[in-house]
């Protein structure tokens, strides 16, 4: 009997979809009794249109092949029908390997899902394999929310996530498509892309984006320039600053390793201000959690 490995956090009703691989199975072609797996003529396998994956690495996929010709394929794929052909589910990738190996037929699990349920499936089982780049994760859920009706909550009980990280997946594609691209290319992150979904003027949104590309910025210094650029200096920081005395210098420096956020100060030892930054909800729960650390210190 051969299960589908399931990672705990995604898709718990992707077990009870895709079931045992022997259950259900269309008697179309000759069965082994054993394994519950078909052997299909290559040439009736279709690929999905709806799959959520749109690249694949020529090289990673030629590496495939290679391992395919010389162990075969220890994983079938998962189909539906369709016509006189099979839908793919789950299993693109195994395909295309298939196919440059030159392979006439390959082993398939058929299933009869609905349209709904196989996108369901496709797309989780691509976030299991963290096959799929955030702009391909987010384009997906958003076809699953408006081609059915589910809200973002019903959508994340689906794929096991929390809401408020479909939200933010789905914030993604409010992004100009110059910076999308550089998230589908790898050249930017999906913390990079957060950062720069605030700001509205696309073409800061690429100025930006460009910059953290070029100069490889973290995603920490992504959001200071995004940060400075939404909420600029007061007239009062602006003026021009006291020169600070080393000690308030090596004070700034230290709270800064402590708190690992921007730091600043301004005025002399005798009055002034010091502004700590925070950038997003973490930072200021981190923030919180070393206060409430110093206040519990005993030795204080």
């Amino acid at each position: 009997m051969i299960k589908k490995g399931l990672n705990s956090g995604l898709g718990t009703g992707l077990s009870s979809l895709l079931g045992l691989y022997e259950e259900d199975l269309v008697s179309q072609e000759t069965k082994n009794d054993i394994t519950g797996i078909l052997e299909i003529d290559i040439n009736k396998i279709i690929t999905n249109p709806d799959q959520p994956r749109k690249s694949f690495n020529q090289e990673a996929l030629e590496e495939l092949a290679k391992s395919i010709t010389a162990h075969g394929i220890i994983q079938p794929i998962t189909v539906v029908p369709k016509d006189n052909y099979y839908v793919i589910v789950a299993g693109e990738r195994r395909f295309r390997a298939c196919c440059l190996c030159g392979l006439k037929q390959i082993p398939v699990i058929i299933k009869n899902f609905s349209e709904q349920d196989a996108k369901e499936i496709a797309l989780i089982e691509n976030l299991q394999r963290e096959d799929l780049n955030s702009i391909e994760e987010a384009v997906a859920m958003r076809s699953l929310i408006t081609e059915y009706g589910l809200s973002q909550e019903e959508l994340a009980d689906k794929l096991g996530k929390s809401r408020p990280a479909v939200t933010n997946a789905l914030r993604l594609l409010n992004l100009n498509g110059n910076v999308q691209r550089l998230v589908i290319d790898g050249r930017l992150s999906a913390g990079h892309a957060r950062c720069l979904v605030s700001i509205k003027d696309e073409t800061i949104q690429i100025k930006y984006a460009q910059a953290a590309c070029d100069k490889k910025m973290s995603v920490r210094e992504l959001e200071i320039m995004v940060n400075a650029y939404l909420n600029p200096s007061s007239n009062e920081i602006k003026r021009k600053s006291i020169k600070l005395t080393t000690e308030i210098k090596e004070l700034v420096n230290d709270m800064q390793r402590v708190f690992a956020t921007k730091i600043k100060a301004v005025g002399t030892e005798d009055k002034g201000r010091i502004y700590i930054d925070y950038y997003t909800k973490d930072d200021l729960q981190r923030i919180f959690t070393i206060i409430e650390s110093c206040k519990n210190n005993k030795d204080l």
